[in-house]
């Protein structure tokens, strides 16, 4: 942490160019953080709301707020495996610490997110839903979907230099985990089917779960719910240090 620190105006710099390449040649550049969820709502809401009509108070802000947790998840862990191969020319040449890679797309992906909850926020207001104070819970949860993320990030981006194939199993795994979290669809529709327990000890269904009650049920999260979710990120951020720490020296050979 303290050599993340030394270079912070470089992984600032690098979270810029992110950005600016991410969007270069969009017309709308930064907008589509904000269309995308909300056309990904638009089909959401016409199968599953109106075709299968799921009996879930306000669908539109349920959905919303899982799509953009997940857009914010997936993005990042699939840019955190390509980062080191797409700044090799930089590590093979500057002695940095290899994790600013991973590390800085994760943030882009923090700044995309905070862009995503215009529109959530906006619908939000325009549904009648409501705002309660349990929104002032909302920095705390997006940070523990962070320290997740960032933890798996760390553990998959160096397994993307050695293995290739890791990047394309990573992906199938990601469309698997999209279908069993409840992001757009209530888990309590498949209680009591022999494959419920999938999705109760989803461990990305801890997390998004208390990155919606704020928003969605205007509440705190309960304090065992936050506390097991708050340890699966710090280990999980745990263990990506320790993967990281231990193959980074291999990954400037291998990019």
């Amino acid at each position: 942490m303290r050599e993340l620190y030394r270079y912070r105006d470089l992984i600032w710099h690098l979270i810029a160019r992110d950005l600016k390449v991410r969007y270069r040649r969009s017309a709308i550049g930064f907008l589509w953080t904000m269309l995308q969820p909300l056309l990904t709502l638009v089909v959401l809401h016409v199968v599953f709301s109106t075709l299968f009509r799921f009996k879930v108070h306000n669908y539109s802000v349920y959905a919303l707020s899982g799509i953009v947790f997940w857009n914010f998840f997936s993005q990042s862990i699939i840019c955190s495996m390509n980062s080191l191969k797409a700044h090799a020319f930089i590590l093979q040449k500057v002695p940095v610490p290899l994790a600013i890679f991973p590390v800085t797309t994760v943030f882009s992906g923090l700044v995309n997110l905070l862009f995503a909850l215009v529109p959530l926020f906006g619908l939000v207001v325009v549904t009648g839903h409501g705002v309660g104070p349990a929104i002032l819970f909302l920095p705390v949860a997006i940070l523990v979907a962070m320290i997740f993320t960032l933890g798996a990030g760390l553990v998959l981006s160096p397994l993307a230099v050695f293995f290739s194939d890791v990047v394309e199993l990573v992906g199938v795994v990601l469309m698997m985990f999209y279908f069993l979290t409840p992001i757009f669809y209530p888990k309590e529709i498949v209680a009591g089917s022999s494959y419920y327990w999938i999705i109760r000890f989803n461990p990305i269904r801890s997390i998004l779960e208390i990155f919606r009650d704020p928003i969605y049920l205007m509440k705190v999260p309960p304090l065992t719910h936050f506390g097991v979710a708050l340890v699966l990120s710090l280990a999980v951020l745990g263990l990506g240090g320790f993967v990281f720490s231990r193959l980074s020296a291999r990954i400037p050979f291998h990019v």
